[in-house]
């Protein structure tokens, strides 16, 4: 599965456009620490976190997630936007919180 499959199946919006939605998904994490989320997280996973800032670009670099989705409509900074795009990371924005998208993502079989 693919990250524009998921964002369809769970009517995601993308706020980086086209970038990063051809990448693969395995799995998926969910968590805000963004050190215990290093640790934990697996590559080609998604990352369904509240935080916004532009250190959540350099963590799915490192990890090597397959996109972040935020939830409950929380504006992202544009500068962490920004830093997206340059680092080929689709950010996904939801209007569910994260044990909904979580749920879904599941049912979903990821």
């Amino acid at each position: 599965m693919r990250v524009k499959d998921i964002a369809e199946k769970l009517n995601l919006i993308p706020l980086t456009g086209d970038c990063g939605l051809d990448k693969e998904v395995q799995g998926a994490y969910c968590g805000d620490l963004l050190s215990w989320v290093m640790s934990h997280g697996n590559k080609n996973n998604i990352w369904v976190t509240v935080q916004v800032h532009p250190n959540v670009v350099a963590v799915a670099v490192l990890v090597e997630f397959s996109c972040i989705i935020v939830p409950d409509e929380i504006e992202v900074e544009k500068i962490t936007l920004e830093k997206a795009i340059q680092e080929g990371i689709a950010v996904l924005h939801s209007k569910d919180n994260a044990y909904e998208i979580c749920g879904k993502l599941k049912s979903e079989g990821v």
